[in-house]
């Protein structure tokens, strides 16, 4: 029974790092694009890697 009297109030630092986390995330801007990180990987790119092989 004691040691919940360690683990309500780790749990609760637990939560409130977490909330910070999100609400910094959202602020910094984290989530207003969720569509083009997806797509770019398919994107064919049209101009070709420079060539350092070159002698």
């Amino acid at each position: 029974m004691s040691i919940l009297y360690l683990l309500i109030p780790l749990a609760l630092l637990l939560l409130a790092g977490a909330v910070w986390a999100f609400f910094w995330a959202v602020g910094s801007g984290q989530f207003d694009d969720l569509d083009t990180p997806a797509v770019r990987v398919i994107m064919d790119d049209d101009e070709r890697p420079p060539d350092d092989n070159k002698e």
